[in-house]
């Protein structure tokens, strides 16, 4: 843990921020070599003023970052600097990636992963297609990097999960602040089938200049992002902006035009974001720059669908009359495949969530 020290020290040093952090490595090589520099080998570094020079020469290790370290180690979280083979190669890409990451659980190669992320007040649509299309992704071993949020963000980390493959969560707090607390257990789902990480110190509460930060990472380490259900105002679109400048591919997936939720997804694809319908669209964007390349057979890819739930007769003629979007109750009662009596008998039994019962269909599909 000793070796972490001048990482942590340099870190803490007023004045030096990423894009200073992330130059001084590349002409140093490591913390260490820079203490030991002088000021005028420091200054040899483009962009570094005295001022940041002398404030390196004079610093002194303060408490607060022994009782970091300290706090590390007790909670058995790991440290991935900016040098260690594990940190993720694309994040090393853009110009101030963090000099190092906390880790719970264990970060893997970066080379195949995407970003998947949206509103926090999904739609039924928008939770019910995002697990759809990640736990495909995942079970093509592709990984799935979010932020954790409610809605959208959470319903990519599940659908990873429920396709036995590995996802990435980004906090925009400390790992000792999990945010939203709702999500504790995920979040250790999360570290058992892949890593939830951090750029800021283990007690940093979840503020909201964190987050939009923390989406430059969630964006630097995939190859692109693919945005669900965003407004126009939408914290995601900074996600999408991001990743269109570091040169990332920029994914949107459609929903109602009629709905405000997706004005800002829609407007992505206008601006020329590749519209997904399912993953071979990701897929064969994104073929060129992955190594192991995965085949997927388009007619399987847009005919996958989810274990069917085991409906009683009643029940699926209800089903049957419902629609992707959703059905009033009275269109039900005078559909033609329904009667009165089918239709008690299934408000009373049905077990299915109660989207279901307002016409989300593709929650079983």
């Amino acid at each position: 843990m000793d070796k972490l020290l001048p990482w942590f020290a340099l870190k803490s040093i007023a004045g030096i921020g990423n894009h200073t952090f992330r130059r001084l490595i590349l002409y140093f090589n490591s913390p260490e070599k820079i203490f030991q520099a002088s000021t005028a080998d420091i200054l040899q570094v483009e962009g570094v003023t005295r001022r940041q020079a002398t404030a390196i020469k004079t610093h002194k290790i303060t408490e607060s970052v022994k009782k970091e370290l300290d706090l590390v180690r007790k909670k058995h979280y790991e440290i991935v600097t900016f040098t260690d083979s594990e940190y993720p190669a694309l994040l090393r890409e853009i110009p101030d990636p963090p000099p190092f990451l906390y880790v719970h659980g264990q970060i893997v190669g970066d080379s195949k992963n995407i970003a998947v992320v949206g509103s926090r007040n999904a739609t039924g649509y928008g939770i019910a297609t995002t697990r759809r299309l990640c736990e495909h992704l995942a079970s093509l071993r592709i990984t799935i990097v979010s932020g954790m949020a409610k809605g959208i963000d959470t319903a990519a980390h599940e659908g990873a999960l429920m396709g036995k493959g590995k996802t990435v969560a980004v906090l925009g707090s400390g790992l000792e602040k999990i945010y939203p607390p709702e999500n504790r257990r995920l979040f250790h789902q999360i570290a058992e089938a892949g890593a939830v990480v951090s750029e800021f110190p283990l007690l940093t509460e979840p503020e909201g200049p964190n987050f939009p930060r923390r989406n430059r990472i969630i964006s630097g380490m995939s190859l692109g992002a693919v945005i669900v259900e965003a407004t126009k105002k939408s914290g995601s679109l900074i996600t999408a902006r991001l990743a269109a400048e570091q040169g990332r591919e920029v994914f949107a997936v459609p929903g109602s035009i009629q709905s405000f939720k997706s004005t800002g997804t829609h407007g992505l694809i206008k601006q020329g974001a590749k519209l997904v319908e399912h993953a071979q669209d990701i897929i064969e964007e994104l073929t060129p720059f992955i190594d192991d390349r995965v085949a997927i057979d388009p007619a399987e890819s847009k005919s996958r669908k989810s274990p069917a739930a085991e409906l009683s007769t009643e029940e699926a003629t209800v089903f049957q009359a419902l629609e992707p979007y959703p059905v009033h109750i009275d269109d039900l009662v005078h559909n033609p495949l329904t009667d009165v009596f089918f239709l008690q008998v299934s408000f009373n039994r049905l077990q299915q969530p109660v989207d279901l019962l307002l016409g989300v269909r593709i929650l079983c599909e």
